[in-house]
């Protein structure tokens, strides 16, 4: 199945009647973007560009995306003239990441987990040169850590033959036509459709598993993200939410509901560790500020990270109560009172559905080792 099959009447129309932007910067790569800020670019192929854009663009760390067209000769290539397989260019994306961030390595090592790159005839479905993969290196750095990277997953014994993924001196890109960018946003059901019945992700699944981490959720959940306030996180759709969480854990975290006292996972939890959000892994609280309130809910004297909680008014139930979320993943996460015991005389009230539990020994592998020191 090709996304010309999925690609409606009108945006054909769109496509013969708007004009394709390209600037200089952009067909070299965003060289000036990366020379006068904290940002590097990475471009790489892995056949459809619509796939490889919403991948990358869950992985923390990464700025934006670019989908677009590499590697050919030919200036202002449109859709048409590339999926012709004739022009040189392979669809491609171009990666704006903050390496203090996220490394070449790791951005390298994400691409890898989400297509095929055994194959050289095209990826999955879309078959011609113009989806076959490609790692276009922008400097000698980015060179040997390529190959380095290519050799290793290899040697990996993941995979059942040879990668055929070649990596080649970048050269030219250009940005793919406005409709191509962000198509998983903005046209969610013809893109899940067409991702669906192209087997991107069963293959993904069936060779990596949980090790791919594909989308925010998985990511974030394991502690692997940039988890500050205003860190990069992008939702799951509630579509995805609905399949990732419980009927519990969805309705108290997206419907502000309220789950029963004395009969939720961590009321009486005694482990040291901490509790993050269930939905983007984001740091909440600490079991050295739990304490036992006799509600029968999880109760805090603190939060642990201040900065991933935002208070707001809560006017429900003929009361006005002060209602706790979290700054990233927007999930409804209790109220706090002023009934508290000292320090702080507070007691943030929290649905044990809204919480994950990183256990102190388990920090350091699921991303959260700076917080071994609060129970040093």
């Amino acid at each position: 199945m090709t996304r010309s099959f999925t690609l409606s009447l009108t945006i054909g129309v769109l496509l013969l009647i708007g004009g394709l932007f390209i600037s200089t910067t952009n067909m070299l790569g965003g060289k000036a973007m990366a020379e006068n800020s904290n940002v590097e670019i990475a471009t790489l192929a892995g056949g459809c560009f619509w796939c490889v854009e919403s991948d990358l663009e869950k992985l923390p760390g990464v700025i934006e995306v670019v989908s677009g067209y590499a590697g050919g000769e030919e200036p202002d290539p449109t859709y048409e003239q590339v999926s012709s397989g004739s022009t040189g260019y392979r669809e491609a994306v171009q990666v704006h990441f903050d390496p203090t961030k996220v490394t070449y390595a790791q951005v390298l090592d994400h691409y890898w987990k989400h297509f095929d790159p055994t194959d050289a005839g095209g990826s999955f479905g879309d078959r011609g040169f113009q989806y076959t993969s490609a790692i276009f290196y922008h400097n000698e750095a980015q060179l040997e850590i390529a190959e380095a990277s290519k050799q290793a997953l290899d040697a990996s014994g993941r995979l059942e033959n040879p990668v055929v993924t070649p990596i080649i001196k970048f050269t030219t890109f250009y940005p793919a036509e406005t409709y191509h960018q962000d198509y998983y946003k903005h046209n969610p059901v013809r893109y899940k459709t067409y991702r669906y019945f192209s087997g991107r992700d069963k293959y993904v699944d069936k060779t990596w598993g949980d090790d791919a981490e594909i989308g925010a959720f998985k990511i974030l959940s394991k502690g692997s993200a940039d988890l500050t306030p205003g860190g990069h996180f992008v939702k799951p759709t509630d579509e995805e939410l609905k399949a990732l969480l419980t009927p519990m854990q969805y309705d108290v975290t997206q419907e502000e509901g309220t789950e029963p006292p004395f009969n939720n996972e961590f009321w009486d939890n005694k482990r040291e560790g901490i509790y993050v959000d269930i939905v983007s892994g984001e740091p909440l609280f600490s079991s050295k500020d739990k304490f036992k309130s006799g509600t029968g809910w999880p109760s805090f004297v603190r939060p642990l990270t201040p900065g991933n909680i935002v208070e707001k008014e809560d006017s429900s139930l003929f009361s006005t109560r002060t209602e706790v979320r979290s700054k990233n993943a927007d999930s409804h996460l209790g109220h706090v009172f002023n009934d508290g015991p000292q320090p702080t005389g507070l007691r943030y009230c929290i649905n044990s559905a809204s919480l994950r539990f990183i256990p102190k020994e388990d920090l350091e592998k699921e991303g959260y080792g700076e917080y071994l020191k609060i129970f040093e």
